[in-house]
């Protein structure tokens, strides 16, 4: 990534590395704050934490009614585009599927026996929601990390331009908000080939996130983009790398151009697109602003 600005204040969140680029020094009170909105939206979200939300929704035995903060809306709503348009592919309540696959709680990364006789919970069945209010009547294990991380990087972004700064780059591991006057160059990592880039992205007053088999995997064939269809994970497409106005609208389109869902996604949001497929192949949108190597 070319045109980091001089200073750097990094951190660790919701179990990554975070770095945030500015021109001079964050103050003291800024950094605070930030790292006050990461506790907060991890106390909520997180299925790896007992105090959370989201770990209440998982131990209520018969299910019950549980509100949410009002800036948990666009990311639901997100959700209800998102597992429309895949045909239910992409559903937050892929939790209880990572848990069976080994990504559990206590990160124990050995896959247990699939429940027998037990109905797959969906999002567009299992959850009544009433704007930022879900209702459920069984244990769900809520996993929001097809746009939670995103979401976090505009939360961190309009923290940083209330504060006045216009020039800075956002980088939650990989998912990137990036303001000021300079374009911004990104290259894109070889998902089998750490070391290498498929191509440069160009990023001017946008976000970029990328999403791959290659993270956070555990065993052969075992990583972290799952098919909610079926419980498994995916193997057709190995990598995807999304542009958009915001970085939650990048992430969880990064995780729907997994499946077959390209034009109905493209007739709805405003954003470019590389992917790459397990053959090798490559496949841009013609939008796309940078430059391909493959």
């Amino acid at each position: 990534m070319n045109g980091v600005s001089p200073s750097r204040f990094e951190f660790d969140a919701i179990g990554t590395s975070w770095e945030i680029d500015t021109p001079a020094p964050l103050a003291g009170k800024i950094q605070e704050d930030i790292l006050d909105t990461v506790d907060r939206f991890d106390s909520l979200y997180s299925r790896f934490r007992d105090d959370s939300i989201v770990t209440r929704i998982a131990n209520a035995k018969c299910g019950g009614t549980l509100d949410f903060p009002a800036d948990a809306i666009p990311m639901f709503d997100l959700y209800d585009q998102l597992h429309a348009m895949t045909e239910g592919a992409v559903d937050p309540l892929v939790g209880r599927d990572l848990e069976l696959l080994g990504y559990d709680r206590e990160y124990s990364l050995t896959p247990q026996t699939t429940e027998a006789g037990t109905s797959r919970p969906t999002w567009s069945c299992d959850v009544i929601r009433d704007g930022s209010r879900l209702t459920t009547r069984r244990p769900l294990v809520i996993d929001l990390g097809a746009v939670g991380k995103g979401a976090l990087v505009d939360r961190i972004s309009e923290l940083l331009q209330a504060d006045g700064l216009e020039d800075f780059i956002v980088d939650g591991s990989g998912d990137i908000r990036h303001r000021g006057c300079n374009a911004l160059e990104v290259g894109l990592e070889h998902p089998l080939d750490s070391g290498a880039v498929i191509g440069l992205a160009s990023l001017s007053n946008a976000c970029i996130c990328a999403s791959a088999t290659n993270r956070r995997t555990w065993g052969d064939g075992l990583h972290h983009v799952i098919d909610a269809r079926n419980g498994m994970p995916t193997s057709d497409v190995i990598a995807t790398w999304v542009i958009a106005a915001n970085t939650a609208t990048a992430d969880g389109l990064a995780t729907a151009l997994f499946f077959d869902a390209v034009s109905p996604l493209m007739a709805t949001f405003d954003f470019s697109f590389v992917r790459m497929f397990a053959d090798g192949r490559v496949e841009a949108s013609d939008n796309f602003e940078g430059e391909l190597f493959t």
